[in-house]
């Protein structure tokens, strides 16, 4: 490889910001293959952190290894590419609807997408990675604000600007009560619930549409019914398909009368009556 043909490669990794990753794939579509990418590693113009995974060398005071997921995320979204968003309780907690879930060191953050590379789980991060696919809804990109649209696809150089790519509100508390029982718990949800008053009509009823699960949309309206804010009052459960027959999800529970889900006896005291 010429000097020149070096110089340029070099260009294209500090164009990429100190600390934020690529993996083999990337380095691969711009000309880069295994044995380069090593060569780059004793150069310094990269660190590799894993197989197939590399860092650009940032300089750091922090003596341990582990690594911020946001900045992973952020390098997944906007430089590689990959068809994944935050979703469930982070979203929810990232756009101020969930104060009482902590995303300190010990968290656990909702990673959603078709192809979710490997790697990802075996980074030393500082939260715990939970992983899941995008088959909830017909359309796995419906609800999803992608701040990457309209934007030049190239590198930016200005990473303070990117924001992660993440479930809107409105799909975020479907994909949390998809989580119910075993993941969630119905406490915390009720708690989001309860802040959830500005949710836009129009947006739930094309999710709810497109929503693959009677159990979250029938847990949807226990939920919805149960805080009553202003939205629910343009939501018709008759216009969706909640299915037929009784869903036993919690045990010790209690059907609920209108939505015919096992859900926790609080859930459904309301609904019959004064001590009922």
């Amino acid at each position: 490889m010429s000097g020149q043909e070096h110089q340029k490669i070099k260009s294209l990794l500090e164009a990429v910001p100190a600390g934020f990753l690529v993996d083999s794939p990337w380095l691969e579509r711009h000309k880069i293959g295994r044995r380069s990418s090593y060569a780059y590693v004793q150069r310094g113009w990269l660190e590799r952190l894993g197989r197939g995974i590399f860092r650009r060398p940032a300089p750091s005071t922090d003596v341990t290894n582990t690594l911020d997921w946001k900045t992973c995320l952020l390098s997944l979204q906007h430089i590689m590419h990959y068809p994944v968003h935050v979703g469930g309780v982070t979203a929810l907690s990232l756009q101020g609807y969930a104060h009482y879930l902590s995303l300190g060191d010990t968290s656990t953050v909702s990673v959603y997408g078709a192809k979710i590379p490997t790697w990802l789980e075996k980074l030393p991060l500082n939260a715990q990675l939970r992983t899941r696919n995008v088959s909830l809804f017909s359309d796995p990109e419906l609800g999803v604000d992608d701040a990457r649209h309209g934007i030049n696809q190239t590198i930016s150089p200005l990473p303070w600007d990117w924001r992660l790519v993440m479930s809107s509100p409105e799909r975020a508390i479907l994909e949390a009560l998809d989580e119910l029982p075993d993941h969630e718990s119905f406490h915390n949800l009720d708690m989001a619930f309860e802040s959830l008053t500005t949710l836009r009509p129009r947006t739930l009823s094309a999710l709810l549409s497109s929503c693959k699960k009677i159990k979250v949309k029938r847990l949807f309206f226990v939920f919805a019914d149960r805080h009553d804010h202003a939205w629910r009052k343009r939501l018709d459960p008759d216009e969706f398909d909640l299915g037929s027959g009784d869903r036993a999800l919690v045990k010790g529970g209690k059907i609920h009368p209108r939505y015919r889900i096992m859900v926790p006896e609080e859930f459904v005291r309301k609904e019959l009556g004064d001590g009922a």
